[in-house]
């Protein structure tokens, strides 16, 4: 089975409700990614063709691809934590042995799940002060503050992966990068 497969067919090996709801949020995720980066695509196309046609720019087409990046920046947090997407730079982790790796990848689970609900925080302070100031997107008339509703929801199930990950690496003997990824690299040699 591909990654592509893998990650299209995922279900959470997360005991009970836990999985479920883990089964859930990454279908949502995964909808959510394809339909910013297909309506962003038409969104910007239509807005080429009309300039081209027309003369003259769709008025709305930024603020929309504003919302949609937004959007597609802050699900895809989730997402690259659940799949183990995140980058990392390993030279001095690749170095230590399995029972040392491990304990090193609980300890960055258990930070930057911290540094995840820190910024939760910090996110929802700031779209308290956008809310305070009643500005609106131009276009749409939409209130600015509802765009960044994206941003603690992506840093709370962000948060949450990693600390799922730092428990499942607490129990098991293999080394996670998620709940379902294990870490190790792929042989990209092929035999000729």
């Amino acid at each position: 089975m591909t990654e592509e497969e893998s990650e299209k067919n995922y279900r959470s090996t997360l005991p009970g409700p836990l999985g479920i709801v883990d089964t859930w949020i990454s279908k949502a995720e995964s909808m959510i990614l394809a339909m910013g980066v297909i309506l962003m695509a038409v969104n910007t196309v239509a807005n080429v063709l009309s300039r081209f046609l027309l003369g003259e720019s769709l008025h709305f087409s930024e603020e929309v691809n504003r919302i949609l990046i937004v959007m597609i920046t802050f699900a895809g947090l989730g997402y690259a934590a659940r799949h183990g997407r995140h980058i990392r730079m390993s030279a001095f982790y690749d170095a230590l042995p399995t029972g040392g790796r491990r304990w090193l990848m609980i300890f960055i689970c258990l930070f930057t799940s911290v540094v995840m609900f820190v910024l939760c925080y910090y996110s929802i302070g700031y779209i308290s002060t956008l809310y305070g100031r009643g500005r609106v997107l131009p276009s749409l008339s939409i209130p600015v503050w509802i765009i960044y509703l994206w941003v603690p929801v992506g840093f709370t199930i962000t948060g949450i992966q990693y600390l799922l990950t730092a428990i499942k690496n607490l129990t098991s003997r293999d080394v996670y990068l998620s709940t379902h990824v294990v870490d190790g690299y792929k042989d990209t040699e092929t035999e000729v």
